[in-house]
């Protein structure tokens, strides 16, 4: 147990929760509906100017490969298309899925990791939905190179590997991510455990030496007294007597 009475024990112990909440913080689906609520975001330290390049140059890339998916998405011709009518209703519902998701949940994710950037859990998740869009709409590019037209076909095959190439590149991140905080994890519990391991310096005592004598108190003065002076007495003087004959 780290001793509450080192001043560096808590700080670190506080911290290495704060990083283990994020790395293990839980994710959304990629259907756009959460499996959970986000845990309140802990304070994270400045991020890297590298860092924020980078995460800026996938994420402009994928907003270009979005916005091209959406157009050809929507000039897809589902209907003329030369296959069974169960084959055209799921390919449909699987274009709905895949609108919905690059309308609603995946700017949504893009806005949390632009607010942390490094931040492990929204990481995976924004990965896990790019996976997810890369499976889904793989399968309707395929059947349109099967059953459309060669353009509907070429512009949903270029899409898919634009949005190949941004999973593949924010997948780099993520764990060149995972691994930075895996070693700061490390470090963290190395100085937990030499924390744990010294213990804190004794307190200091304070000695009282009661052997000296008492110190002596001044003499009080007394105060001295005036004499009172003697009481006067006043003597009436002698009255004349007549000489006798």
């Amino acid at each position: 147990m780290l001793n509450s009475r080192n001043p560096l024990a808590r700080p670190l112990l506080q911290c290495l929760i704060a990083l283990l909440a994020a790395a293990f913080a839980p994710a959304q689906n990629t259907s756009g509906a959460p499996s959970g609520a986000l845990a309140p975001a802990a304070a994270q330290p400045p991020v890297a100017y590298a860092s924020v390049s980078e995460l800026n140059s996938i994420l402009a890339q994928l907003q270009q490969t979005v916005q091209s998916m959406q157009s050809n998405l929507q000039q897809a011709r589902i209907e003329r298309w030369r296959t069974d009518n169960a084959t055209k209703k799921q390919t449909l519902a699987d274009i709905d899925s895949i609108q919905r998701n690059l309308q609603s949940t995946l700017p949504e994710t893009i806005t949390q990791l632009n607010n942390s950037p490094e931040d492990l859990g929204i990481s995976f998740k924004l990965y896990r939905n790019l996976d997810a869009l890369y499976s889904v709409f793989g399968s309707v590019a395929e059947l349109a190179g099967a059953f459309g037209s060669k353009d509907e076909f070429q512009g949903l095959d270029n899409d898919l590997n634009g949005l190949k190439s941004v999973r593949r590149t924010f997948g780099d991140r993520v764990q060149k991510l995972a691994a930075s905080k895996e070693d700061e994890l490390t470090r963290l519990r190395a100085q937990v455990k030499t924390l744990t391991a010294s213990p804190p310096p004794p307190p200091k005592k304070i000695v009282v030496d009661d052997t000296e004598p008492p110190a002596k108190k001044p003499p009080v003065k007394k105060k001295a007294t005036t004499p009172k002076p003697p009481p006067t007495t006043t003597t009436s003087p002698p009255s004349a007597v007549p000489p006798q004959s």
